[in-house]
């Protein structure tokens, strides 16, 4: 899993790529999402558009950052999922507790409200 970090509109977005599947990743994606709240940055968007495979653990990683920021009074919101990983997220029910968007305009604007 790679991970760029880049900002638009007061909106932290994270541009991940390749595989989520934990080890050290997971140590790396949560550090990100707590600098970001200790700056006073909780609206994050995790952009998966170029994810090509997610696990259980990878799940949990995201889940993660969500009760993280959930927890520092900011929104956690995903975009560009694939059809994969969006049938992995209705499966586990996941799609309920995640706000997804098709495009990053669209997630980013929603911030506002």
């Amino acid at each position: 899993m790679n991970i760029k970090v880049r900002e638009e509109e007061q909106v932290v977005i994270f541009d991940i790529s390749g595989r989520i599947m934990g080890g050290p990743d997971s140590e790396t994606f949560h550090n990100l999402v707590k600098e970001n709240i200790a700056h006073g940055k909780k609206q994050i968007l995790i952009n998966l558009g170029k994810v090509n495979w997610i696990n259980s653990t990878g799940l949990g990683i995201l889940i993660a950052g969500y009760t993280s920021v959930k927890d520092a009074d900011g929104q956690f919101k995903l975009v560009n999922i694939s059809d994969r990983i969006e049938s992995i997220l209705m499966v586990t029910k996941l799609s309920g507790i995640f706000e997804s968007f098709d495009s990053e305009a669209e997630a980013v604007a929603s911030f506002g409200s």
